[in-house]
């Protein structure tokens, strides 16, 4: 066991020292700036290249390499993460992001493999439910990450007492979530919309039954009177304003972008009735901050453009963007996605690697986002080429993310964007998106 042990972390040694000779390498090659590669593809051109079949399946040799690349994809991730993610059960970078995926790849391969992913998913989650901390609460870095994850799989596998085992438990993180008076911010990675989302995970996989309304709404409103408060503090024009480490935060991790989209996915009686009067004039005080280019600073008062990342800039503001077109109907929002993803398609390709969080694939949700949304084409095509970009995983002189196999930094999440091209119609940004 130990002999295995020291060639994994041999093989993952190997992993990460070809990635810095390439970086190396590439560093002379002639790039667009310090974080991001030219765009080496043509843009789409209609009636250029056939995209889907009749049944809304990727088409053609592309989808074959990817169904060819994935099994080798995920023993790479199994091995790397592994030996990598000692204590780390999360969702961001942990065990349960792995859980997550092939929870996820169930879904997508609605076949024979499908029972062996969910024994896989279970494997992974599995640690994360022993070890709870007992001090984070969202999704994405906390305990509801693998209590959610854990209850559907459980929901999926029939096992209904061990399901109803991790609801309780997810209920239970509620009255921290609750507390105003706690430090708890509201932003999706480490604080109440990233609770929320774990709520509204439940609900959509396993039914509405699995979380009373009566918490989801008590919530909302929990994170729609801290937006009001901080709002009054500052004699703001935006009706809800959210603060995390004395910063202003625009952006879908740590900001208002991804607050606002949050509370406008929920379909609850609370978030509705907060999107008129609160969350729309609130999205509209944002919508300012666009830049000529189309992206977005990373808060308020910064006037860089530069950070072309779902955490930070357009790729996460195209998401509220998208669905304040799809709730409020008002065209304007449509056309200013329209710029987030031009400039994503531009600026997109990231030297920080090829992840969820600020990498190629996360980049190339925006695009898969715009395509259900629209069904224009030229946004399926943008997809599928950051799909090939990603399938040359490694080969671009990026750098090597901290936790170079999982799912919000790593191979992991670009495994999970290429399962979702597969059938872009139904793809959704992982711990994000419903």
């Amino acid at each position: 066991m130990q002999i295995s042990n020291i060639i994994v972390r041999l093989k993952i040694q190997v992993f990460k020292l070809t990635f810095v000779k390439r970086a190396q390498r590439n560093c002379t090659q002639g790039a667009m700036d310090d974080r991001c590669f030219p765009n080496p593809y043509d843009d789409y051109s209609a009636g250029s290249v056939q995209l889907l079949e009749p049944d809304g399946q990727l088409h053609g040799s592309l989808a074959g390499r990817i169904r060819a690349a994935l099994p080798g994809l995920l023993k790479q991730v199994e091995d790397g993460q592994r030996s990598e993610s000692g204590h780390d059960y999360s969702i961001y970078t942990g065990s349960t992001g792995i859980a997550l995926l092939y929870l996820h790849l169930a879904q997508v391969f609605k076949d024979s493999a499908r029972d062996d992913f969910l024994k896989k998913a279970l494997e992974w989650v599995q640690p994360g439910l022993k070890h709870l901390k007992r001090k984070r609460l969202t999704f994405l870095c906390g305990d509801a990450g693998p209590l959610a994850v854990g209850a559907v799989i459980y929901h999926r596998m029939g096992l209904k007492e061990a399901q109803e085992g991790c609801l309780s438990k997810l209920q239970a993180l509620s009255p921290d979530a609750l507390n105003l008076k706690s430090d708890l911010p509201d932003e999706v990675l480490y604080g109440r919309a990233g609770y929320l989302y774990a709520l509204m995970f439940v609900r959509k996989n396993i039914g509405d039954h699995a979380v009373e309304e009566k918490l989801v709404d008590k919530v909302v409103q929990v994170i729609v009177s801290s937006g009001q408060a901080l709002s009054r503090q500052e004699q703001s024009s935006s009706p809800l304003k959210y603060v995390w480490h004395g910063k202003h935060y625009v952006g879908a991790a740590h900001g208002m972008a991804g607050i606002y989209y949050q509370l406008m996915q929920t379909p609850s009686a609370a978030a509705k009735a907060a999107l008129p009067g609160l969350v729309k004039p609130s999205v509209d005080y944002l919508r300012k901050l666009q830049f000529p280019s189309g992206n977005y600073p990373s808060s308020l008062g910064n006037t860089s453009d530069r950070l072309v990342h779902w955490c930070h800039g357009a790729p996460g503001a195209i998401h509220m963007l998208i669905i304040a077109y799809q709730v409020f109907q008002d065209g304007a929002y449509l056309e200013e996605a329209k710029r987030c993803a031009d400039v994503i398609w531009q600026r997109g390709l990231l030297k920080k690697g090829y992840g969820i969080c600020h990498g190629a694939a996360g980049n190339g949700y925006a695009f898969l986002s715009m395509y259900r949304l629209t069904k224009d084409k030229v946004y399926l095509y943008r997809a599928v080429k950051f799909a090939e970009w990603c399938l040359d995983y490694g080969k671009h002189g990026c750098r090597v993310p901290d936790r170079p196999f999982s799912l919000f930094e790593g191979l992991a999440g670009a495994a999970y964007f290429l399962a979702d091209v597969l059938n872009p119609g139904s793809a959704r940004f992982p711990a994000f998106e419903l």
